[in-house]
């Protein structure tokens, strides 16, 4: 049955929906569906379709075991983006740069970490949001985490040039920000490959 004043889903028999904590009124017959909206707070009704939309309802539960591997290791890549990444010594002198002060366009996989998490978010919170996407939720996150992927071996490898006695060494943000990238793509890249090659 339905919540008659927020829409959610309320098992049989509880007496206040757990989202708003209305009575339910639990001896009352069950409603055949959510209420109409009562004003943009509430459910809306997708424009075209008399179906209803509920509202957003975090549940973990909605995310995949990928799913979750993939958001933790981009906030990890997220934060690694401003440790350490390369080291510089002349001498008994030295100093550090992060990925994002070493290359530029490590912005790129902070934004894309940032749209990674902030999907999943959404897809936990929304139950209807797989339904409404053009391709699979796990191949837009095998894209961003593929692209990130690549980005980083780039700037892994591709070091600052050194010059006279200056030599330059990765710092330890470099094999944090690579062993997240490579974590958030593996466990998506896997059934793929296992899909096509017929396992």
């Amino acid at each position: 049955m339905f919540c008659g004043q927020c829409g959610n889903q309320v098992a049989e028999g509880s007496a206040n929906c757990p989202r708003c904590g209305a009575p339910t009124g639990s001896g009352a017959p069950a409603s055949a569906g959510p209420p109409r909206p009562a004003g943009p707070s509430h459910a809306a009704a997708r424009p075209g379709s008399g179906a209803a939309v509920q509202g957003f309802n975090f549940d973990a539960a909605r995310l995949s075991q990928a799913d979750r591997i993939s958001g933790a290791a981009s906030v990890v890549l997220l934060v690694s983006l401003f440790l350490p990444w390369f080291t510089a010594s002349a001498g008994p002198f030295g100093g550090s740069a992060s990925g994002m002060t070493a290359h530029g366009y490590l912005w790129v996989v902070f934004l894309l970490c940032l749209g990674i998490v902030a999907f999943l978010v959404f897809g936990a919170g929304f139950a209807e949001i797989d339904s409404r996407l053009p391709v699979g939720r796990e191949m837009i996150l095998l894209a961003a985490t593929g692209l990130n992927l690549l980005l980083v071996l780039i700037a892994f490898f591709v070091r600052p040039n050194g010059f006279g006695v200056v030599s330059i060494g990765w710092g330890f943000g470099a094999f944090v920000g690579l062993i997240a990238a490579i974590v958030a793509f593996v466990p998506l890249a896997l059934p793929v490959l296992r899909a096509r090659s017929g396992r």
